[in-house]
């Protein structure tokens, strides 16, 4: 990450705004954003992923700031706990960002893609959970991102996946009502999910029972090939003796 340029801003930077958010916001956001990291970080990508923390783009004028429900900062150390990102100061324009809409669809669809284009972010990604089939206005996902023609809308659908390239992967939306979620799936068509860290230790789990069922099997065949082979030798013994 560069250096940050210390110098004396008396202007105040607030770290919320002290509005609440939707309870199904909060909870796509808490299993997307840990799956990103635990995903980037398995192919060595250095990147911080965060959630719901304010970007401010503007030095002198707090009212100049975005809150993506998840972003990727890329070169950035997940090490780094920080109250707020001031662009300014070094921090690099979001490599991705998903944002969940809300009943102020306004504010998502319009204001969001806007600002997030005129501070060099590079893929932002809509999620519209209350979005159906006949909607003309709203998709499930609604896609943005930047290139040799700038920052532009690239796919808007109503399908349950898109194709993410600032993270190499699908984004996959499971789920009804309450429980509509997003995440990743890493195959080329985008149909196996990458697991939770939960869903992983219970592989690993169930792969070491199955190994440990496999060895001893193994062993009791082994024991059993002794015994007839140790019954075979007494026999001829026997007939010999």
């Amino acid at each position: 990450m560069p250096a940050r340029a210390k110098s004396l801003d008396p202007v105040v930077y607030p770290e919320t705004d002290h509005m609440g958010e939707h309870e199904l916001q909060r909870f796509i956001a808490e299993l997307l954003r840990p799956l990103i990291e635990r995903y980037l970080k398995s192919r060595g990508v250095v990147a911080h992923v965060g959630a719901d923390t304010f970007l401010y783009f503007a030095k002198g004028d707090p009212t100049q700031r975005i809150a993506p429900d998840v972003y990727v900062l890329e070169g950035v150390s997940q090490e780094l706990a920080v109250s707020s990102w001031k662009l300014w100061e070094g921090t690099p324009a979001p490599k991705f960002a998903l944002e969940v809409v809300t009943s102020d669809a306004l504010k998502d669809y319009d204001d969001i893609p806007a600002i997030f284009g005129r501070i060099g972010g590079h893929e932002l990604v809509l999620f519209d959970p209350e979005a159906r089939p006949t909607s003309r206005k709203r998709a499930r996902f609604t896609v943005f991102r930047r290139g040799a023609q700038g920052f532009q809308l690239v796919e808007r659908t109503h399908g349950d996946r898109v194709r993410s390239e600032a993270l190499g992967c699908w984004l996959r939306a499971v789920g009804e009502g309450a429980s509509r979620r997003v995440r990743l799936a890493i195959d080329e068509h985008g149909d196996v999910l990458f697991p939770t860290e939960a869903e992983a230790l219970e592989a690993d789990r169930a792969a070491a029972e199955t190994a440990r069922a496999s060895a001893e099997q193994a062993r009791a065949a082994a024991e059993a090939e002794n015994a007839r082979l140790r019954a075979e030798i007494e026999e001829l013994r026997r007939r010999r003796g």
